[in-house]
């Protein structure tokens, strides 16, 4: 039995009541899956883990899109002052997707909005009727339409997410992490989980037993990590040390495989 597995469990209206931070502070860690109960083994106590339906994990599934130059990553990987990211996401177990659009914009304001979106095109913006192209004119960035936008990453991983009483925040671990281009192959990490904390101004409580066990924040992002180590021609200066300790050597497959 793993720890998990002995936290008490909590529901996602009572998740949603307790810690429904409008504003937060997001760290990412990339924690090895052999670390992961002793760090679990060090919460306080109180600790929740959500559950809905008798699960304790969710299946998740995330479609990136990108103009043909690549203008999403190449904004985000040279930190231009505006950018984007457009994704579908998808709630495997609960047969959901969502359509979203983060933007960063002059004044390094981040926003991420979503609407429902058709469940069977997740892959994908035929059915946008003009979302995409209103969020990005809000925000001030010009010349990329929905018609110059295709698929370029999915992601899945399974996810955990976990209630901290002490500041009212919460916490994700995500594992089994895989990247795909599609119609092409997939590279796998399952040995690093990513644990992402959700609090404050100030550090939660996982946040500190995370440091109290030698793990420091990771400048990791699903995308732009993902996109650097499936093409290593990438510039990739934002992700270099992430990609060459931890990543890259956790990479146990590379193999190819096509989305059903």
């Amino acid at each position: 039995m793993n720890r998990l597995d002995t936290l008490d469990p909590i529901s996602l209206d009572e998740l949603t009541a307790k810690a429904a931070m409008m504003t937060r502070v997001d760290r990412k860690y990339l924690v090895p899956a052999s670390s992961l109960d002793g760090v679990l083994g060090d919460l306080e106590e109180g600790t929740r883990v959500l559950e809905i339906d008798g699960a304790r994990a969710s299946e998740y599934e995330s479609v990136y899109f990108d103009t043909e130059g690549l203008d999403s990553y190449l904004a985000a990987a040279r930190r231009r002052r505006r950018r984007f990211k457009i994704r579908t996401r998808t709630y495997v177990d609960t047969a959901q997707c969502y359509l979203e659009v983060k933007t960063r914009g002059g004044r390094s304001v981040t926003v991420k909005e979503r609407v429902e979106h058709p469940l069977t095109e997740s892959d994908s913006l035929e059915s946008d009727d003009g979302y995409v192209d209103f969020a990005l004119s809000e925000a001030g960035i010009d010349g990329v339409g929905t018609d110059e936008l295709h698929p370029t990453l999915v992601t899945g991983y399974r996810r955990s997410t976990l209630y901290i009483p002490s500041g009212g925040s919460r916490a994700t671990i995500d594992r089994e992490l895989t990247w795909t281009i599609p119609g092409q192959r997939t590279i796998e990490t399952p040995s690093l989980i990513v644990v992402e904390t959700k609090s404050g101004s100030t550090p939660s409580a996982v946040d500190r037993v995370l440091w109290a066990h030698g793990h420091r924040p990771a400048n990791i992002s699903k995308y732009g990590t993902g996109m650097a180590a499936m093409h290593p021609e990438l510039p990739s200066n934002k992700w270099r040390r992430v990609l060459d300790k931890q990543l890259l050597p956790a990479i146990t497959t590379s193999n190819e495989r096509t989305r059903s």
